[in-house]
């Protein structure tokens, strides 16, 4: 996949191209390091969408985010950062509400709305009682991960650079988070308190 021609950098590396294209600002040097890993970003692409006219355009898409996205971060390993920012997009891409299914359901089967809104209603005040109560027992560290994981919709990488952690200590925290929040959450289930008597 061509993508810029008759560049001559080739023999700088992607560490120097980085710094070259941050100092410049100069497109021919961010093209001749894209080119690098174009076929790696397609691959990448036609793994989640599994159609190559949407991979080829997404490989555009990606070049442009690059754009601004490489001027704002420090990139120590330019393959392996180009790597997760492809990543980033196609699965932000599939999560679109188009890209969502829709099911068609027979009202004939659903119970009396307003009997299903008010159990509803206080199905779901009982439960966030329960999540606020057991986010509380958590780790600082813990509860804050869980927190913009899941309440705020945060991504591993977003919540490692709020946080400043490793991404493997991030995911830790939210897998051991999610799995006590599930546990204290489940000793407050009405028949959950006897296991403890």
């Amino acid at each position: 996949m061509a993508f810029i021609k008759n560049i001559s950098h080739n023999s700088l590396s992607d560490k120097e191209l980085v710094a070259l294209y941050k100092e410049s600002g100069d497109m021919a040097v961010l093209g001749e390091l894209y080119q690098r890993y174009m076929e790696l970003v397609y691959g990448v692409c036609l793994k989640y969408y599994k159609e190559p006219e949407t991979a080829k355009d997404s490989v555009m898409l990606i070049f442009e985010e690059l754009v601004s996205k490489l001027k704002k971060h420090e990139v120590e390993n330019f393959k392996g950062w180009l790597h997760q920012l492809a990543k980033n997009h196609c699965l932000m891409k599939l999560r679109t509400p188009r890209n969502l299914k829709t099911v068609e359901f027979k009202t004939e089967l659903v119970q009396s709305e307003e009997e299903v809104h008010l159990n509803g209603v206080f199905e779901k005040e009982e439960q966030f009682k329960k999540m606020e109560d057991c986010l509380g027992t958590l780790a600082k560290e813990q509860g804050d991960a869980i927190k913009l994981f899941y309440l705020e919709g945060k991504c591993y990488n977003e919540i490692v650079e709020l946080t400043g952690q490793e991404w493997n200590q991030v995911r830790s925290l939210i897998q051991n988070g999610r799995r006590n929040l599930k546990n204290c959450m489940e000793k407050k289930e009405p028949g959950g308190m006897r296991s403890e008597v």
